[in-house]
């Protein structure tokens, strides 16, 4: 009796329930039989337990459509920051590079710049600047054709667009180079960048750029006239979109199959399983690792 008694509370059972199987079984009950009516018994108290807390709930849940609060709690929470635009990262346009892909590379399409506006402010983003060249307010020209300028106009007004400085200096345009605008407003806001294009030369300005604009890129499509940005902007095994632009993130990433390897796996990036010690680490071109291997 003993000896079933204790294997039994080494499983987890509770001694009431031990107790009561061994005086309806006997003492001289096979361990398998006493293991099964105490299933038996663990299945119907929790197939009561449930249906109790079911009644108590519907007695509860007041008329009225309120699906989200009943539903579960991960979901309004997520629903509840998504609305929130406090914890959404600034977001800074290269009008230039999306008036040109949108255009097709043969003219400035005003349009594109409304649309990726129009994308984030769904989202729910309020913090949204796009920079844009002073010279493209001049009248669009054979060697520069613009479209759609007035665009242009309505979003300065609405505290969206900024002109970067240029002037005519004897006749001859200077302008300030609006990509350096680019990158110090969303590293100073600790933003996300919108643009197809990887600022190479301001990569190799200053280090904490080069880092920042790995990290903070968010490359983009237009299919016709809708803008698409991707789902993963980091890679297969980054962030979600929504969680990248987040400041924090609410969705927790799917599970991703960790690699046999694990850190023994000689794949590096082409591995397509998940290595955690590799989470954090930004993308690097196969240049850039051969230049680290070989300082080290």
């Amino acid at each position: 009796y003993q000896a079933k008694m204790d294997f039994a509370l080494k499983l987890g059972y509770a001694g009431d329930q031990i107790q009561a199987v061994l005086n309806k079984l006997g003492a001289d009950a096979l361990i398998n039989d006493v293991l099964a009516e105490l299933v038996r018994l663990g299945n119907k108290s929790e197939s009561e337990g449930q249906s109790t807390a079911s009644s108590t709930t519907s007695t509860l849940v007041p008329r009225g459509p309120c699906p989200k609060e009943i539903a579960s709690p991960e979901l309004s929470l997520e629903d509840e920051v998504v609305d929130n635009s406090d914890n959404l990262r600034p977001i800074v346009i290269d009008g230039s590079n999306v008036a040109m892909s949108h255009g097709n590379k043969e003219g400035f399409s005003c349009r594109g710049i409304q649309l990726a506006v129009d994308w984030f402010l769904e989202k729910g983003h309020k913090d949204i600047t796009v920079f844009v060249p002073a010279w493209r307010k001049e009248q669009s020209r054979p060697d520069a054709p613009i479209t759609d300028q007035e665009i242009l106009r309505k979003l300065e007004k609405e505290k969206i667009l900024v002109f970067t400085p240029s002037r005519r200096v004897q006749g001859r345009r200077v302008v300030c180079y609006d990509d350096r605008f680019i990158v110090k407003l969303a590293f100073d806001s600790d933003g996300i960048i919108v643009s197809n294009d990887n600022y190479r030369d301001l990569q190799n300005e200053k280090p904490e750029w080069k880092k920042f604009i790995e990290e903070r890129l968010l490359m983009y499509s237009f299919v016709n006239d809708k803008f698409m940005p991707p789902d993963d902007p980091l890679g297969r095994h980054g962030p979600s979109l929504e969680n990248f632009l987040r400041k924090r993130p609410v969705i927790p990433e799917h599970k991703k199959q960790p690699c046999p390897y694990g850190k023994k796996c000689t794949y590096g990036h082409k591995c397509k399983y998940y290595h955690p010690e590799r989470a954090n680490q930004p993308q690097r071109s196969v240049a850039d690792e051969l230049r680290i291997s070989a300082k080290l």
